[in-house]
C-alpha cells in the first residue's frame, strides 16, 4: 500500500499507532492543543485521512486546511465531537466503531450496577479497613426482579436489556420513537420512566441534543432508593445536580463509568460512599480494543481507497 500522509489527533492504542506509522506518514496533533490552527503544517496540503477518536474529535475549522482529505476514522462509537455537519457537506466520509464494542459496554453497565445496588466497592473497603471485626456491613438492595428503565435503546441499550432480562428484571426503555422489532415497552416520558424504575441506566447518545438531559427533576423522580447508572456520556447527566441529588438524598445512589470533565472527578463524587466511580472503562477489554483499532483500520483503507466504509456514521 502507498504510504500515504495522514493526520492523528490525540492518542490511541499502542498497537494500533504502531500499524498507522508502518504503513503511512504520520503527522500528530494532541486534543489539548485542537483549536490551535494547522496552517504552519507544510504537510497539510498532503493529508489525506485523519484519524482520531472520539474523546479528541477533530476541529471542524481545520476541515479547509485539508484539501486532499478523503476520510476520517475514529476509534470509539462516540460522534459528539466529530463535525459531522461539515464532513456531510462536503461529502466526507466518517468512520467509527459501532458494535464491536456492544457486549463489553453492557458487561460493565450490569458490573456497575450490580455494584450500586449492592454495595460491593464499599463492601471490600468496609472489610480492608477492618471494620467488619466491629460489626456487620448493612444490609443492601437486591437486583433480581426489579426495574430498569434505559435510556437511549440503541446496540448498546439493548445489549443490557438482554443482560437485565436474565435477572428477571422489568424492562422499559426511553427513545424518541419505539424501536421497531423491540418487544419492551417503550415510555415516551422520560420523567416517567425514571418514576418507574428502580434503575435508570443511560446508555443514549451524548452531543448537544442529549446535554443535561438528566436533570434535577429526572433524578429526583429515580427517587432515594433509586440507582443511576452512566456508560453513556459524562455531559448527559447535569452533574451539579446530580452531587445536589446525592448529598441529600433525593437520589440513593449513582453508578458512574463517565463524568463531565474527564479524568477530572467531583471531590463531592470522590466522597461519597454511595457511589460507584470507573475510569471511563466500559470498552477497555482487550479484545474489544483489538476489534476497535481493525476497525478504525478497515474505514480508513476503504476511504482511502474510495471504497465504502464498513462503519460509516456520515
Amino acid at each position: 500500500m502507498k504510504r500515504t500522509t495522514l493526520l492523528q489527533i490525540g492518542p490511541l492504542m499502542p498497537a494500533l499507532e504502531a500499524t498507522l506509522r508502518e504503513q503511512h506518514e504520520v503527522l500528530t496533533a494532541q486534543a489539548t492543543t485542537a483549536a490551535a490552527p494547522l496552517a504552519d503544517m507544510a504537510a497539510a496540503a498532503r493529508i489525506m485521512a485523519v484519524v482520531t477518536s472520539a474523546p479528541a474529535g477533530v476541529p471542524a475549522a481545520w476541515l479547509p486546511q485539508l484539501p486532499a482529505l478523503k476520510v476520517v476514522s475514529s476509534f470509539g462509537v462516540g460522534l459528539d465531537q466529530l463535525p459531522l455537519d461539515a464532513c456531510r457537506a462536503q461529502d466526507l466520509p466518517v468512520g467509527h466503531t459501532p458494535d464491536v464494542l456492544n457486549d463489553c459496554v453492557a458487561d460493565l453497565a450490569m458490573g456497575l450496577l450490580l455494584d450500586g445496588a449492592r454495595r460491593i466497592a464499599a463492601a471490600d473497603r468496609f472489610v480492608r479497613r477492618g471494620d467488619w471485626l466491629k460489626g456487620r456491613y448493612p444490609v443492601t438492595t437486591r437486583v433480581s426482579g426489579k426495574r430498569m428503565g434505559i435510556v437511549g435503546l440503541g446496540r448498546i441499550g439493548q445489549a443490557v436489556a438482554r443482560r437485565a432480562a436474565g435477572f428477571d428484571m422489568d424492562i422499559a426503555y426511553n427513545n424518541r420513537r419505539a424501536v421497531d422489532g423491540v418487544a419492551l415497552r417503550h415510555e415516551p416520558s422520560l420523567l416517567a420512566l425514571a418514576q418507574w424504575a428502580d434503575f435508570l441506566v443511560l446508555t443514549v447518545a451524548g452531543g448537544a441534543g442529549t446535554r443535561h438531559l438528566v436533570n434535577a427533576e429526572v433524578l429526583r423522580a429515580l427517587g432515594p432508593q433509586g440507582l443511576l447508572v452512566n456508560v453513556a456520556r459524562g455531559s448527559v447527566v447535569d452533574e451539579a445536580a446530580l452531587i445536589a441529588c446525592l448529598h441529600s438524598g433525593a437520589l440513593g445512589g449513582a453508578a458512574l463509568d463517565v463524568f463531565d470533565d474527564e479524568p477530572r472527578v467531583p471531590a463531592a463524587l470522590l466522597a461519597m460512599d454511595n457511589v460507584v466511580l470507573a475510569p471511563h472503562m466500559a470498552s477497555g477489554t482487550h479484545d474489544t480494543r483489538q476489534a476497535m483499532a481493525d476497525l478504525v483500520l478497515a474505514n480508513l483503507h476503504a476511504g482511502l481507497a474510495g471504497e465504502p466504509l464498513p462503519a460509516r456514521a456520515v
